[in-house]
């Protein structure tokens, strides 16, 4: 049974776990202790998750650091996401599709994957994406243009995954503001 490899790449805003065994890239995390995203691994797969070198995992980093040192517009790294359902494979696949420098909307997501009206399923399957800026969930926003939510992390505040979220669409000169405080 392959092991599951992980490595972490530095971001402004603190270190983003990756994720891989030999079929692709499976977790990609930011604002998670290491220890965190380990024990979810196992618990998600059943097997051994390893600190070390991977040739999928390995690109991966590389395509990661030159992406946020803006020499990388796009990913072109194996994704595997058998183990997730099949609604949530098509969604994020949809959002895969969204260009760098763009946005789409929860609902323009479900029209073009034949679910119009599914909209909150949408955010629901961006939620639980495992593979966050590689399948760039910071792309989809609300209908009314505002952010709309970013991540399904505990350990991180709503606010927090809302500046990451900002902090990545501005990186691709998309300026939405952050709500006002509640």
């Amino acid at each position: 049974m392959p092991k599951v490899h992980v490595a972490a790449v530095d971001a402004p805003w603190g270190a983003v776990h990756l994720a891989a065994w030999d079929r692709g890239l499976v977790a990609c995390e930011s604002m998670t202790p290491l220890e965190w995203f380990v024990d979810r691994l196992e618990c998600r797969f059943g097997r051994e998750v390893v600190v070390g070198s991977l040739p999928v995992l390995d690109d991966a980093a590389a395509q990661l650091e030159d992406f946020l040192a803006d020499r990388r517009r796009a990913f072109d790294i194996p994704i595997d996401l058998s183990d997730r359902p099949a609604w949530d494979q098509a969604v994020l696949a949809a959002v895969c599709e969204v260009p760098f420098g763009t946005v789409a909307t929860y609902g323009q997501i479900a029209r073009a994957v034949d679910r119009p009206g599914a909209a909150r399923a949408v955010g629901g399957a961006v939620a639980r994406s495992p593979i966050g800026i590689i399948v760039p969930c910071h792309r989809i926003v609300a209908a009314n243009g505002g952010l709309g939510g970013y991540g399904g992390d505990p350990l991180g505040s709503h606010l927090d995954g809302l500046r990451l979220k900002r902090e990545l669409l501005l990186r691709e000169g998309i300026d939405i503001a952050l709500p006002p405080p509640r």
